[in-house]
């Protein structure tokens, strides 16, 4: 009797091992939605439907991109968190609600460490400090100069309060010691409408969205953000090689499920994504964009946002920024 009940116990232990594995290889059978927090034609758009691309055909479902966009991509990032955790919403995380908004908004529902199981991250960009064709100031050493001549009248767009753009500019005002506008939009799209109209002067834009007006050359890029030039634009100089010594404004993307999405799951992603990112025209298209460093393990994307949480944390407090909630 005893040796019965081992044995069925074994099984159904078995079973349960197995079942996660098994629910993985049957999934997904129907659409997955990868919802972004911005509108259409931002960066964080792009790449989401680059991705979404690819995998439909991998999966043979359908990946839809769903746009939700307000408060810098806190919205969706709320939304995404009070998903079920089975694996048919995942969002585009971004900076700004990853690492970001733990410290600018302490009126937060959500916690990136609780609500959200990092899958992979996408890539790694610069901001580019672009200019509207309109403007005569066209290098930093004149943008800080027109800003010290026009102390805050010298308006730069960002994606919204508190944003990447938004902390970008911060951390620009306070290297430069140089008062500016800061005009806030609900996302890139809209912004950079505004700049190529000329309806506002400068932008800490992410590269991913601006590189296509940039080569169309309906904007002028001015100076980029990371420590080292990006392949898609190698003769744009760096805000380090500007005089702006450790100078680093990045912006990052990555996939993530609901707090309780099955490891099994995230791990399938994981890996069909890294199978994504490798694929020679989409590593053409990331590289235009200036998108790089990213795929690797979960655990690679978990460290980077605690080290990115921490980062920002420290800035935002220097900088003593301030944004309504």
């Amino acid at each position: 009797m005893q040796r019965r009940s081992f044995i069925h116990g074994a099984g159904a232990a078995a079973a349960a091992l197995a079942a996660p594995r098994l629910f993985a290889q049957s999934w997904p059978n129907g659409p997955v939605r990868i919802i972004v927090g911005f509108p259409p034609g931002g960066g964080t758009d792009a790449l989401g439907r680059v991705v979404a691309q690819k995998l439909t055909t991998i999966w043979g479902q359908q990946v839809i991109v769903e746009n939700k966009a307000g408060v810098a991509g806190v919205l969706a990032a709320d939304y995404v968190a009070q998903q079920p955790s089975d694996g048919s919403t995942l969002l585009m995380a971004h900076i700004n609600s990853h690492a970001l908004a733990p410290s600018l908004q302490p009126k937060l529902r959500y916690s990136v460490e609780r609500d959200f199981v990092p899958i992979v991250l996408v890539g790694v960009t610069p901001n580019l400090l672009i200019a509207s064709p309109t403007q005569k100031e066209r290098t930093v050493k004149d943008i800080v100069a027109l800003c010290k001549a026009q102390p805050g009248t010298v308006s730069f767009g960002s994606a919204g309060a508190g944003s990447a753009q938004h902390l970008a500019l911060e951390l620009f005002k306070l290297q430069a010691r140089v008062n500016a506008l800061h005009v806030p939009y609900k996302g890139s799209g809209p912004l950079l409408t505004d700049l190529m109209g000329g309806q506002i002067q400068y932008s800490f834009e992410t590269m991913t969205a601006a590189t296509p007006h940039v080569k169309s050359g309906r904007v002028l890029a001015i100076a980029q953000t990371r420590a080292k030039r990006a392949k898609g634009h190698p003769t744009v100089p760096t805000m380090q090689e500007e005089g702006f010594e450790g100078f680093e404004a990045t912006t990052w993307y990555g996939l993530v499920g609901p707090g309780k999405l099955p490891s099994a799951i995230a791990q399938k992603v994981n890996a069909d994504v890294n199978t994504v990112l490798a694929m020679p025209d989409v590593q053409e298209r990331l590289d235009t964009y200036g998108a790089e460093d990213g795929g690797g393990t979960q655990e690679k994307f978990t460290q980077f946002i605690h080290t990115e949480i921490a980062k920002w944390a420290r800035v935002v407090k220097e900088a003593d920024v301030k944004v309504e909630s």
